[in-house]
């Protein structure tokens, strides 16, 4: 079986065009994701066929669990189908099929070769049931957003802001450093919190201007990951909400840097790059 491994800014996957595959997904991307004896990724992506859209993306973390969206993932994927000619190179944008929705993606080209994309990432929802996030209180929130919501763990404070970017996150502005912070410990308990009855993606920020922000991420099923599109999408909106920053923000990860643009009303548009590493075969 061929595989192909992507990343944007580092964010990590192992890409199979399954159109006519049928494998047991859920244990291949355990496998696959494997950084000793596997490929080594963040996970499984695969390339389907859709009724609804151009192409579907079904993607698998790296303990196996599916997940409804990831927006590096979808960058690679785009780029993946339209290298391979699998969707004509002529289109303007790609439409795929997801567990968060259908979303558009528009490729950025350099001398006629995808270098990255610009995604559509739907509009965020805040309501707690649909994020979801099980409060005591969350009568009293409607659908409005759930801001700076107080929360404590190992010793930190850590206010908590909730978003669904199709997939649950929950974001925390720090004053100390995100690269000072034991998110190899801490993440792993606020992903298992009670709070949380589907997990939950889990963003640590600094505020370094109204125009850029810094983080970490402890991804859901995956653990810490250099990038996450969709808790981008999350620190963005958490952010302008709670006066951080307007319009287009910089989010800088430890793999690179995100691009994240947001009327405070609409979808989320998130930009960045899309790479190919290497091709293999999976015996």
């Amino acid at each position: 079986m061929e595989f192909t491994k992507m990343h944007g800014a580092g964010n990590d996957y192992v890409y199979i065009d399954a159109r006519f595959e049928k494998r047991d997904w859920p244990e291949l991307s355990r496998r696959m994701s494997d950084r000793h004896f596997g490929v080594g990724s963040d996970g499984l992506i695969l390339i389907k066929n859709s009724n609804v859209a151009d192409l579907k993306m079904s993607m698998f973390n790296a303990d196996g669990s599916e997940a409804e969206m990831c927006g590096n993932g979808i960058r690679c994927f785009a780029k993946y189908a339209l290298d391979r000619a699998i969707v004509s190179r002529t289109t303007a944008s790609l439409s795929v099929e997801t567990l968060a929705g259908i979303r558009h993606i528009v490729p950025l080209l350099e001398n006629g070769k995808v270098t990255g994309a610009r995604v559509s990432m739907g509009a965020p929802v805040f309501t707690p049931n649909d994020v979801p996030v099980k409060l005591k209180t969350a009568g009293e929130y409607g659908s409005g957003p759930v801001l700076n919501y107080p929360f404590e763990m190992d010793g930190h404070d850590l206010p908590l802001s909730f978003v669904s970017m199709g997939n649950p996150h929950a974001v925390t502005f720090i004053d100390t450093p995100v690269a000072d912070f034991p998110l190899h410990t801490v993440g792993p308990k606020v992903e298992h919190h009670a709070l949380f009855p589907n997990r939950v993606n889990f963003e640590i920020v600094n505020v370094d201007s109204p125009t850029h922000l810094t983080a970490r991420v402890w991804e859901r099923g995956s653990g810490e990951t250099l990038a996450c599109g969709t808790g981008a999408c999350g620190i963005a909106v958490a952010a302008m909400l709670s006066g951080h920053t307007k319009g287009k923000v910089d989010i800088t990860l430890p793999g690179g840097t995100l691009q994240v643009d947001w009327d405070g009303v609409g979808e989320v548009f998130l930009e960045g790059p899309a790479e190919e590493v290497f091709s293999g075969e999976w015996t």
